[in-house]
């Protein structure tokens, strides 16, 4: 193991709280030290929905697959799953990654990003003016093999301007080491933007720079979610169950935030990096606004925080 990576020296119990007595204040002081923050229970009323929304969209991403388009990053279906090489052996040779659902596809979905509770957490740490930041994900590991994620840090493929997106990840099924828990590994928020090499799985850290003894495994029960920072190391290991591990996430920023890189690969990322002095707040879409105001911006053309 590197001598600059350490075993993580605290529990994922010092990280978490529960829904059914949250502190709001005490939750965003453990994300803003750790990076991180398990929510136990936070999603559990959308749970049953988005296990059928996830579901009929991986059946109908599948039946579609023949009719992919191949890019950098796999095939993508025209619904807009992303399929990635499956392992030998497997019963096809593309498997899932990212399931093409979205807000404008599942009420649920959208419905889960507006829990009240979400929010006052969210606000606790960004402050009250808060916009989701995409169209939502959801990532599915198959069973009997379904991908790995390399340890990572999501600014890899998103760099912001300011603080950057929060993300929520949330279990939607019961995970554990076997079919494929998140990792994290605490306090990489602070550490800046870390160096990232081209994967099976996209953009990762160097596994030996990285191991997996660095990350601290968060298990956990469907419903249960995982805050974490753009810059937080985190990634998950295969799934060896015999049923499928579906998560969500949703993201949220600032209004006056926006990504200044975006990639997938080493070398779109150097030509991202090149031209990220000229990213402008401007010529990114504005996210739905989910709590607080935005202001009318005249270089917008509609409402906009008005910081340049």
């Amino acid at each position: 193991m590197s001598s600059m990576v350490k075993q993580p020296q605290i529990s994922a119990d010092e990280i978490s709280v529960s829904v059914e007595d949250l502190d709001v204040a005490k939750a965003a002081a453990v994300y803003r030290e750790q990076g991180c923050l398990v929510v136990r229970g936070l999603m559990k009323p959308y749970i049953e929905a988005m296990a059928a929304d996830i579901d009929a969209t991986v059946r109908q991403s599948i039946e579609m697959l023949d009719r992919a388009d191949r890019r950098p990053e796999g095939w993508v279906s025209p619904n807009g799953s992303l399929f990635i090489p499956a392992p030998d052996g497997y019963s096809r040779d593309q498997q899932i990654m990212t399931v093409g659902i979205s807000y404008t596809t599942s009420a649920a979905f959208l419905r889960a990003a507006m829990d009240p509770t979400a929010l006052d957490i969210l606000e606790a740490i960004l402050g009250p003016n808060i916009e989701l930041f995409g169209q939502g994900q959801s990532l599915v590991k198959e069973p009997v093999g379904g991908h790995p994620k390399h340890l990572h840090q999501d600014s890899a493929y998103f760099e912001h301007r300011f603080e950057g997106p929060v993300g929520i990840l949330t279990y939607v099924v019961d995970t554990d080491l076997v079919n494929g828990a998140l990792h994290v590994v605490p306090g990489t928020h602070k550490q800046g933007q870390l160096q990232h090499i081209d994967t099976f799985s996209h953009l990762g850290l160097d596994e030996d720079e990285w191991p997996w003894e660095a990350s601290l495994p968060i298990t956990g029960q469907a419903g249960d979610s995982i805050f974490f920072h753009v810059r937080t190391v985190h990634g998950s290991k295969q799934n060896h169950s015999d049923t499928p591990r579906p998560v969500f996430i949703n993201r949220y920023r600032r209004p006056d935030d926006y990504a200044i890189i975006r990639a997938t690969t080493t070398s779109n990322r150097a030509e991202a990096e090149s031209r990220a002095q000229q990213a402008r707040r401007e010529d990114e879409p504005q996210g739905l606004m989910v709590r607080g105001f935005r202001p009318y911006s005249e270089a917008d053309g509609a409402g906009s925080d008005g910081a340049r």
